[in-house]
């Protein structure tokens, strides 16, 4: 499917140079002098590069729709990560590489959208948020407000993350697997 150049938004998949790229930025720009141009960065998802490209309105690139499916994460293994389809239970290996930080998030039967092209996996999109628990803080000083001051914590994963400090060892949080922040206590 054809777009315009100024039609790209984040999480777009585009076949541009000979490759599968998605915008991971974008911000329009209207110079003193010539025309408006998309500011696009790109990510590779094959080989994880970036590029910066300018797109103006008047050029069009192909939109790429990728097959989206349901998964269960299954276990880790070395550098490997097994996932089993839900419909068919036929089981996949992804690489490390392609879900870099955010494997650390994945929990036994965990559901994952596993987008794909042409049969090839190509991404893991994990759930939005998880629950996990606080392993290690540093104690709560008296006289801080609560409002404004977070702590360092280390979660049950091994993932840092900062926290109020009403949060102690032991807690259980729900925490944005996007950015890595607390949002708030679970229940």
């Amino acid at each position: 499917m054809k777009i315009n150049g100024n039609e790209i938004r984040v999480g777009n998949v585009i076949q541009h140079k000979n490759g599968l790229w998605v915008a991971v930025k974008t911000s329009h720009v209207k110079p003193g002098k010539g025309g408006a141009f998309a500011q696009v960065e790109l990510r590779n998802l094959i080989e994880g590069t970036k590029l910066n490209e300018r797109f103006r309105s008047s050029e069009t690139v192909e939109r790429v729709r990728l097959d989206q499916k349901d998964y269960q994460f299954l276990f880790a293994e070395g550098d490997a990560y097994t996932f089993m389809d839900q419909e068919n239970f036929e089981q996949i290996q992804i690489d490390g590489d392609m879900l870099g930080e955010r494997a650390a998030f994945l929990q036994d039967g965990m559901q994952v959208m596993v987008e794909s092209f042409e049969g090839r996996p190509i991404g893991v999109k994990l759930p939005q948020h998880v629950t996990l628990e606080i392993s290690d803080t540093e104690p709560t000083v008296k006289g801080q407000t609560a409002s404004s001051s977070y702590k360092p914590a280390t979660l049950s994963n091994g993932v840092r993350c900062m926290v109020p400090p009403f949060c102690g060892v032991g807690d259980r949080i729900i925490v944005d697997t996007e950015e890595v922040t607390y949002l708030r206590r679970a229940d």
